[in-house]
């Protein structure tokens, strides 16, 4: 659907910062794709980036009813895992199962089928079904020692499976491999390592440096009870001194 030159240069700035904000601040974001979905409803282009915005704020009723209507409007099928998963987001895992086994799943690109099966091993997880979703996660595209967009996120899921059922060095395991392919930060798995491996981040400063800091900020005086600043005590000396010419009659004039 096209629309007026100033009408859609108006949706496209709004839609713009939806996309600029939704990491940073989803809730800003969705306040501007609601401005942009009451400009041009009937755009798919806006109805996807509405439901996007409102997935990234978790009101998924929201953002299913946008998928479906995007999807609707186009017939494509590139949004049935974020719709899978909104189901999960609303409490209906099995929902989302039953989305996993629909031929629209057949359609998608291999990032998509991916990301599919990383939303049907969490709903098996919704259900209690650990080992169930470790199997889903075990794939030619896990196996793979090729690293794709997807690679960090299926591995970093697989380890995090594995390590609620228990199997805590097959879990490190792949939390480091998850580490490996992670370039650009997008999972937390150096983190989970640490903590496997009982690290523990501190402060460079001790509670007891941040009271010395707090002395000295208040008194001017170093935590050993040294002076900082011993300009005072110069001037007493001298003070003294000239009390003691006085006392003795050897001040000079």
């Amino acid at each position: 659907m096209s629309l007026p030159k100033t009408l859609a240069e108006d949706v496209a700035r709004n839609l713009v910062m939806v996309a600029r904000l939704i990491d940073e601040d989803p809730e800003q974001a969705y306040a501007y794709s609601r401005i942009a979905l009451r400009l041009a409803s009937r755009v798919a282009a806006v109805r996807e980036a509405a439901g996007f915005a409102a997935y990234a704020t978790q009101k998924y009723a929201e953002a299913l009813a946008e998928f479906r209507a995007s999807r609707r409007m186009t017939g494509a099928v590139d949004l049935w895992p974020v719709m899978a998963d909104c189901e999960r987001g609303l409490g209906r895992p099995e929902r989302a199962m039953a989305m996993a086994g629909e031929p629209e799943v057949q359609k998608l690109d291999k990032a998509g089928q991916v990301e599919m099966r990383l939303v049907a091993a969490g709903a098996r997880r919704d259900m209690g079904q650990i080992d169930a979703a470790i199997v889903t996660l075990q794939s030619p595209e896990l196996a793979s020692s090729a690293v794709h967009s997807w690679t960090p996120r299926l591995r970093y899921a697989y380890a995090d499976a594995l390590l609620e059922a228990g199997r805590e060095d097959e879990a490190r395991e792949w939390f480091g491999k998850a580490l490996e392919a992670d370039k650009d930060g997008a999972t937390d798995a150096s983190d989970r390592l640490a903590e496997l491996d009982g690290v523990e981040f501190v402060d460079a400063l001790g509670d007891d440096d941040d009271r010395a800091v707090e002395a000295l900020d208040a008194e001017g005086r170093a935590p050993g009870g040294e002076d900082v600043d011993d300009s005072d005590d110069h001037d007493h000396d001298h003070d003294v001194d000239a009390e003691d010419g006085d006392a003795d009659g050897s001040a000079k004039a």
